[in-house]
């Protein structure tokens, strides 16, 4: 049981910590690839295009294919993506490979969960989560830590090479400490939700993210593919309820406990995670930290998380989720609001005590609610139920993306612009806001009183953005309302259930 969660975790950490690591490195990529904020997020929302569209496939292959084989395989796709991403001579390349790391990375913590259920058993759901959190916990901590101290010690080309060694240990540990695979016959695949679902998804996310380059929902990128997107996601929801084995079952939804469950989980996802990534940026473009500095201001994050993320695994095998979370969601909001009153000299003690504070919430939050909605599932929806969950996830990721990117651009882009001063590769003129983010690292024959002028409007739209975000979180609180406040025992298996009949997480 040890070696397998051995070898989870590791697989968790490096997909996890790749997420953080990068979020660190976005204001890198602005001026190495002389990109705008909403080009380079796409290295984030890529990942997570390439993890939706996988999502639907992964069930279906764990059971043809073996769970042991599809993780070893899941390891190579994301440590071949880190190595060719460290290989990116524009954007466009690095957003590319970043796609093919997800397709790998991206599956990474669901087939984890999906070995460690087996390992554990059903009557164990709530401290298999517990588990799987140290990645979790690690993730914040870690990530902008390393990233800044790569960035600044060598390149930013190490925040993927770092994943190498890492990935061919991985390999190895795997072969030898996972089982070996028995796979079986599985259901027969639904090859023609896959043709509606999975390209759906793709191309509404597509749209959604492009929203922050083009400025505008009526852009022909924008309007066109979220079109084309939603009417395939429209015609695959009418489809899914007539096969016998839908690629997705939404007649799980009647069940009303994982229906507010996920629905919880995302209108948080796509204002936490959504903002979140904003806050390593703030702290580099607003205040001129570096990304060391930037990475070390974010560790309160973690060490909250740290703190409660345990004890809540715990405590959602005890005691019903909607007696818990509310208190986790009002430490959220909390922290939350410090942020929309950020400006150019807001104190690092104020703004390292709310990011506490909000890690002390979410360790409360992202693990009670996906321990909910597991254990209202019987035995045989387990699998079908979880993808459901993380695919709203990573819809609500990528939105959340999208949403807090093009506020944040749009914002930035109503500063003034400098007379006689241009970009000399775009020839584009230089805005007092460009000239201060600039200021920081590269010395611009700008007076003082401009460069002043540029970081106050800087520091406001990150906290025109970060209101939008406080209002999200506020919103999470609506669904978050109706969690179960009484104890019911878990659905997910029998007393007596053997480790082999135990349920199989998939996503």
């Amino acid at each position: 049981m040890l070696k397998i969660a051995g070898v989870v975790v590791l697989g968790a950490i490096m997909s996890i910590l790749d997420i953080t690591v990068v979020s660190v490195a976005l204001p890198t990529f602005q001026s190495e690839f002389d990109a705008t904020y909403a080009q380079v997020a796409w290295t984030m929302t890529g990942y997570t295009l390439a993890l939706a569209t996988v999502i639907p496939l992964s069930g279906w292959a764990a059971d043809r294919f073996g769970t042991k084989r599809l993780y070893m395989l899941a390891l190579l796709l994301f440590t071949l993506g880190s190595a060719l991403c460290a290989t990116a001579g524009s954007i466009e390349q690095l957003v590319g490979y970043r796609v093919l790391q997800g397709l790998g990375g991206g599956m990474l913590m669901p087939l984890g969960m999906t070995i460690m259920t087996r390992a554990a058993g059903p009557e164990r759901i709530g401290r298999l989560m517990a588990v799987l959190g140290v990645p979790m916990l690690l993730g914040p901590i870690a990530g902008p830590i390393l990233g800044g101290w790569l960035i600044e010690a060598a390149s930013w080309h190490w925040v993927f090479l770092i994943n190498l060694p890492i990935g061919a240990v991985g390999l190895v540990y795997a072969y030898f400490a996972l089982p070996k695979d028995n796979p079986h016959p599985s259901e027969s695949f639904d090859f023609i939700g896959m043709l509606m679902l999975s390209p759906g998804l793709a191309l509404f996310l597509f749209g959604v993210s492009s929203l922050p380059e083009t400025g505008t929902i009526t852009a022909t990128k924008v309007w066109v593919t979220m079109l084309i997107g939603a009417l395939l996601v429209i015609g695959f929801v009418f489809y899914s309820f007539r096969p016998r084995h839908p690629l997705l079952d939404l007649r799980l939804y009647k069940n009303k406990r994982l229906t507010i469950a996920s629905l919880s989980l995302f209108v948080f996802v796509i204002a936490f995670m959504g903002a979140g990534l904003l806050f390593p940026s703030y702290f580099i473009q607003a205040r001129g930290e570096s990304t060391l500095h930037a990475g070390l201001l974010m560790a309160p994050q973690g060490l909250g998380a740290m703190l409660t993320m345990p004890v809540a695994g715990m405590l959602a095998d005890k005691v019903p989720v909607g007696r818990t979370v509310p208190f986790a969601m009002a430490l959220i909001a909390a922290g939350f609001f410090t942020f929309t009153q950020v400006g150019v000299d807001t104190s690092y003690v104020l703004l390292c005590g709310s990011l506490f504070v909000m890690g002390l919430g979410m360790g409360g939050t992202m693990m009670p609610l996906m321990t909910s909605a597991l254990r209202t599932l019987h035995h045989d929806d387990v699998a079908r139920g979880s993808t459901l969950v993380n695919i709203q996830q990573q819809i609500g990721g990528s939105i959340g993306t999208a949403v807090m990117s093009v506020i944040l651009t749009s914002q930035l882009n109503g500063s003034a612009p400098i007379p006689g001063l241009t970009n000399p590769k775009t020839g584009e003129p230089i805005t007092e806001a460009g000239a201060a983010i600039a200021s920081h690292t590269t010395p611009l024959p700008v007076p003082p009183d401009i460069i002043q002028r540029g970081l106050q409007f800087v520091a406001d739209s990150y906290s025109t953005t970060f209101w939008v975000g406080f209002v999200l979180v506020l919103c999470t609180f609506i669904p978050i309302a109706f969690l179960p406040k009484k104890k019911e025992p878990p659905k997910t298996g029998e007393p007596g259930t053997t480790l082999d009949e135990a349920p199989v997480l998939l996503h």
